[in-house]
């Protein structure tokens, strides 16, 4: 209840506001308000009351605030706070693009693939630091929430399976990037950011019988102090494709007080686009397969269907089909097109995905709209999309994640005014040709 007094009867009344058992989630609302106009939350109070009193013809003497339409804002899964992250293995930028949509500011990112810095240079504006292992942690700049989807084929259940064949290390043994996640864990003993945002493989949890988790889980916990929420999300809720990935979302410890962080992943929404929707309805011939390779196909399914295996190729007919959804796109998608295939009728061979089809089964419709904004080959662009991470799950949980910290700090400044969102650093520049 919010009660403005009348001081006195002059042609310009003054009003005295009273404020008094206001909702935690008001306050969380006006916060955000007062953040985005980048100004105090008295200031805020005042707008509102003063837009209601002029609004009323005979002011009243004791004036009730709108506290439900503020709680609905603060239901919405914006966060309240303006945040700053950095993009570890940043890829193409699935992780960028979803928390951009939630309001944060990316302060640093790292790449070390010369295709995907182009992808992401185009998209961004902004060439991504290479090898994060040659970087000095503490130059890093401050910021609220890392993410990073560190290097998954060690952990992948085909990455295992190739290394395997080849007699490959794989898991932590694989020297060029199983040991990256000790890269990240090297960051936050540095810079001790509140939350962390990491993404793999579901068979990391399984792989080396359960000790590679148990590893990661371990030195989250007990030697960096953090509490650790980990699931595997389908990306099939959000995109027409199943892409099964491990989300693990880490709160520190030291900001939690002793008290669990009340996190919960997100549920699952009943929403996605048709796959029929995101075809092209008339691609180019050269996606087409030939006989030849139709044929070593049908005949290498059924090969290992005697076997008993689980190889062959995945045929998706989404004319017959309205609600079908793929298997999962890799990043070895370029080599045949066999996981996921498109059914052209009887009288045609099967086709592949075009790039442009493949960024928008992975949810990148905002970055690409035509093939000119992918700035790499075929074979690049299906390998950067096979890599990358769907963007809208990333949002989905991160929004959750940082419900937390907007609690966590609604609590610490006990609803006095917010900092306003830091600056990005200065972007850095492409190379000179």
């Amino acid at each position: 209840m919010a009660s403005p007094q009348r001081a006195s009867a002059a042609e310009n009344t003054r009003y005295q506001l009273n404020l008094k058992n206001v909702p935690v989630d008001v306050l969380s609302a006006m916060a955000s308000r007062a953040d985005q106009q980048r100004c105090s939350i008295t200031a805020m109070w005042i707008q509102a009351a003063r837009a209601l009193l002029d609004a009323a013809e005979n002011p009243p003497a004791q004036l009730t605030l709108p506290f439900g339409e503020a709680a609905r804002a603060a239901s919405s899964p914006r966060p309240n706070f303006g945040f700053r992250f950095i993009d570890l293995f940043a890829g193409i930028g699935g992780f960028r693009i979803a928390l951009e949509r939630l309001g944060g500011s990316c302060v640093f990112s790292s790449e070390w693939d010369k295709q995907a810095q182009r992808t992401y240079l185009r998209w961004f504006g902004e060439l991504p630091h290479g090898d994060i292992t040659k970087i000095a942690p503490a130059s890093l700049p401050g910021h609220d929430l890392l993410a990073a989807g560190f290097p998954c084929q060690p952990f992948s259940l085909a990455g295992v399976s190739k290394k395997n064949a080849l007699g490959h290390a794989h898991g932590f043994a694989c020297k060029r990037q199983g040991n990256l996640f000790f890269s990240i864990c090297d960051i936050v003993r540095a810079l001790r950011p509140p939350a962390l945002l990491l993404e793999n493989v579901k068979n990391l949890r399984s792989h080396d019988a359960g000790r590679t988790w148990a590893v990661i889980r371990d030195t989250l916990e007990r030697e960096l102090g953090y509490e650790v929420n980990a699931s595997v999300l389908d990306a099939a809720h959000y995109v027409p494709q199943h892409r099964e990935r491990i989300f693990i979302v880490c709160f520190n410890r030291e900001l939690l007080g002793g008290e669990p962080s009340g996190f919960v992943f997100p549920e699952a929404p009943n929403r996605r686009p048709k796959l029929l929707d995101i075809l092209d309805p008339s691609p180019d011939a050269k996606y087409t397969l030939t006989d030849h390779l139709w044929t070593y196909l049908q005949r290498y399914a059924r090969k290992h269907a005697a076997k008993g295996n689980g190889f062959g190729f995945g045929l998706v007919s989404p004319g017959s089909d309205p609600d079908v959804v793929t298997r999962t796109l890799s990043a070895r998608y370029y080599k045949d097109g066999s996981e996921i295939l498109v059914d052209q009728g009887a009288n045609r061979t099967p086709r592949r995905l075009t790039p442009v089809e493949c960024a928008r089964l992975m949810g990148f419709e905002a970055k690409v709209r035509d093939r000119a904004d992918i700035p790499v080959s075929d074979t690049q662009a299906y390998r950067q999309f096979g890599n990358a991470v769907v963007p809208a799950v990333v949002e989905a949980v991160a929004a959750e994640a940082l419900r937390v910290l907007d609690r966590l700090r609604l609590a610490s400044s006990n609803g006095a005014a917010i900092p306003p969102r830091p600056r990005p650093r200065a972007r850095r520049s492409a190379p000179a040709a």
